[in-house]
């Protein structure tokens, strides 16, 4: 039954408990969740699947060191349900395709190799031998290697990348695109390129010591929720918090702590100070006038303002960017933000009195055409002030997969640096291909093409994840060979090609037995700090294999020739792994030795954050100089913003419930202000089409009802990935080539109820 509420003022506190626990009731019994998640996110236990939010040292984590969510991933990957073989029996995958993607995830664990043959209508169960050499059969079949894409989620650990891209890199292509590539993609490049590292700048504790914190296009309250507790500790500790988001999240208004007795029966604690709901798209001229303000004040008041000592020995460009910067045209600033001059000019105060600032992002920055110059702008007022390399300062992207950072430590990227091939190649004696492949969005359009003749996954859902769904789903069904490495079922799997593999994998909370003993896994979280990942609990099928077993088996199926790689030795001994891992990636020198004189983690070093060291192209923090760019829209257009559920995590949705915004049983809705409701001549509670407007190509999201919610003026929202049809593969962030999912131009279509 769909009910639509009033949404809430508070985030977490006893309901999201209650919650947590009845979800893993339903998916584990009472005993078994009692032992998952005492586990999650302990020394000796397991890594959370669900995001990159790193964990406080041994001494200060709580016993239920998890959020609502952590917990519903778990449970979800945990639960006692199994889809046997006569399910696949049962159902042709033309029926599996009309069960909706919140079912399919239900139906439980997969436990066997199912193939799909050429021509035939139902998955059946087949060996690891066969599938193996299915594989093998369509991969050595290829005149070019480049025909074949290999994807990765960032659920994948450390270990299993860096083999997965060994393999993939031995077969002979640089095809390697992943879920960076359609959410931190942005964050990357333009890191990488202004402060010579693409990794956030800030750790745990030194967020908790910031004075000012502005949280830009992020919801910690669903998307990472344990990040709370600790904007709480900064709260406490006298920093000040802004929101700057075009909706009003409860996360970051008022926050009841689960751990806390004040969290159960207090009141909890007010977290923003600020809110700016701003417009979408208007980000960067955000922090562009921001910039602008702080230069005008330091003018004002010489010596006051910025931190002319930083500028002068750690930065350049700062002349050009000052220059460029002088005059403003606040009317536009205005128009872009949907912010008054007063409320901007409130924030840029807070900057000047605060000695040491963190700016926190995630998919609301990066998933903008103007991403780049956006991130690029926070880094300028960030270094305006010296804000990097000292406590309680710089920018922090919070990534929102679990490894989604370390497998691209671990080489899992379409092009990454010679150095890294190179010492790749000395290590295991083969060249591998130095062509770079192609990314997410590139993958997008070969399938439009029918370029992409094998389509390998391990792990994740690229047919529900990626734009252009329709297009999408076109290019899979023409591939020779679809293969998916999974834990439970989703939409990938019934969208095939004329050959389909699914490979079922233990998960994160799994124990792992190989030949040589029990295994554990690695991870490197949000702020770069790297810890072992054990699982504890029986794998749901004797034959299962693990991530690293699936490849290694693959490996020695198609490339068993190529150059010196002991694929059987790595599927029993993951710490030999770690070893080579430790000769070829940056950061990782002496990986197991350092885990274990470590307790079983370690922090990797940044020379921004560690030492004012910036491994750019003039070895300085480069200012930069950005156009200010934003999203005008004619009369009767909106702009959209895709975000996720409460009851959801990436395309997995755990249930139909957004508690925090009020809505139950569904997720066909779109959120709309309801002035701009009034002046559509719309009604809340109507149903319409979205209909999004991209180089004169519309494409469609049928049948959303309208809630009225107070979003920003012009802007609308919906949930990904029901609306990821909307997106374009052409419409991408300049320069990362991340799909452009905030910011759509749309109209809506009135349609009968």
């Amino acid at each position: 039954m769909v009910d639509i509420e009033h949404p809430k003022k508070k985030a977490a506190g006893v309901p999201a408990v209650l919650s947590s626990f009845k979800f893993g009731f339903r998916e584990m019994g009472p005993a078994r969740t009692g032992k998952v998640f005492l586990k999650m996110n302990q020394d000796g236990g397991f890594d959370c699947p669900s995001c990159a939010w790193p964990d406080p040292d041994h001494k200060r984590k709580h016993a239920a060191e998890f959020c609502e969510n952590g917990a519903k991933a778990v449970a979800w990957e945990a639960t006692r349900k199994r889809v046997p073989r006569e399910f696949f029996a049962e159902h042709p995958v033309e029926a599996m395709n009309e069960i909706s993607e919140f079912d399919l995830g239900k139906l439980g664990r997969i436990t066997e190799p199912m193939l799909l043959r050429a021509g035939a209508t139902n998955y059946e169960p087949v060996g690891w031998d066969e599938a193996f050499q299915v594989v093998a059969r369509h991969l050595k079949a290829l005149v070019d290697p480049d025909d074949a894409v290999f994807y990765t989620s960032g659920r994948t650990s450390n270990e299993a990348a860096f083999l997965y891209q060994l393999f993939v890199r031995a077969y002979g292509t640089n095809n390697l695109p992943d879920c960076s590539n359609m959410c931190h993609e942005s964050s990357g490049t333009a890191l990488s390129r202004v402060i010579g590292s693409g990794k956030g700048a800030v750790t745990l504790e030194m967020l908790e010591e910031a004075e000012l914190i502005v949280v830009v296009g992020q919801n910690p309250g669903t998307n990472a929720p344990r990040m709370l507790s600790h904007l709480e500790i900064a709260k406490r500790n006298g920093g000040d918090i802004v929101a700057v988001n075009p909706l009003p999240e409860p996360g970051l208004m008022n926050f009841k702590n689960p751990q806390t007795a004040r969290g159960w029966i207090g009141k909890g604690t007010k977290l923003a100070d600020q809110h700016l709901q701003i417009r979408i798209g208007g980000d960067q001229a955000l922090f562009l006038a921001i910039g602008h303000l702080l230069l005008e004040a330091e003018a004002t008041n010489p010596g006051t303002v910025l931190d002319k000592s930083f500028i002068d020995s750690h930065t350049s460009g700062f002349e050009l960017y000052a220059k460029h910067n002088t005059e403003i045209d606040w009317p536009a600033v205005e128009q872009a933000t949907g912010l008054r001059r007063p409320e901007i000019e409130e924030l840029t105060q807070r900057f000047i009195k605060s000695k040491a600032t963190v700016i926190c992002w995630a998919m609301g920055l990066t998933q903008h055409r103007e991403a780049v110059a956006t991130i690029s702008e926070i880094v300028n007022v960030l270094l305006l002030q010296g804000n990097i390399g000292k406590p309680g300062a710089g920018p922090c992207p919070v990534r929102g997969h679990s490894n989604v950072q370390g497998d691209r430590s671990m080489g899992i990227w379409e092009k990454m640096p010679e150095t890294f091939l190179d010492k790749l190649d000395s290590e295991f004696s083969f060249t591998s291909p130095r062509e770079h492949g192609i990314d997410a969005a590139e993958t997008v359009k070969r399938l439009r093409d029918g370029a992409v003749r094998v389509f390998f996954a391990m792990g994740g859902n690229f047919a529900s994840a990626t734009p252009d769904t329709e297009v999408v789903h076109r290019g899979l069904r023409e591939c020779d060979l679809t293969v998916h490495v999974s834990t439970k079922l989703n939409r990938s799997h019934t969208i095939t090609g004329r050959e389909a593999l699914i490979l079922p994998t233990l998960g994160r909370t799994d124990h792992d037995h190989t030949a040589a003993g029990p295994q554990s896994v690695t991870v490197e979280d949000s702020q770069g700090a790297v810890h072992l990942s054990t699982g504890n609990l029986i794998p749901p099928g004797p034959e299962m294999k693990s991530e690293i077993g699936i490849i290694c088996g693959l490996a020695q199926a198609v490339v068993p020739s190529v150059g010196e790689i002991p694929w059987a030795d790595f599927a029993d001994d993951y710490s030999l792994v770690r070893q080579r891992i430790g000769r070829v990636a940056d950061g990782y020198e002496n990986f197991e030795d350092r885990l274990r004189a470590n307790g079983g983690g370690f922090l990797l070093a940044h020379a921004a954050r560690d030492k004012r060291e910036f491994k750019t192209s003039d070895a300085r923090a480069q200012f930069t100089a950005n156009d200010l760019v934003w999203l005008p829209t004619e009369p009767g257009r909106l702009l959209l913003q895709t975000l996720r559920s409460h009851d959801q995590f990436n395309t997995t949705i755990y249930g139909l419930e957004d508690r925090y915004r009020g809505v139950h049983g569904t997720r066909e809705v779109v959120f709309v202000n309801p002035d701009d409701l009034a002046e559509l001549g719309l009604e809340d509670g109507a149903y319409v089409d979205i209909v999004s407007e991209f180089r004169g190509v519309e494409r469609r999201a049928s049948r959303f009802r309208l809630v009225s919610y107070p979003t920003a003026r012009g802007c609308v929202a919906a949930y990904y990935p029901e609306t990821n049809v909307l997106m374009s593969a052409d419409d991408v962030a300049k320069g990362s080539n991340t799909p452009v999912a905030k910011g759509l131009t749309v109209r809506l279509e009135p349609v009968a109820s």
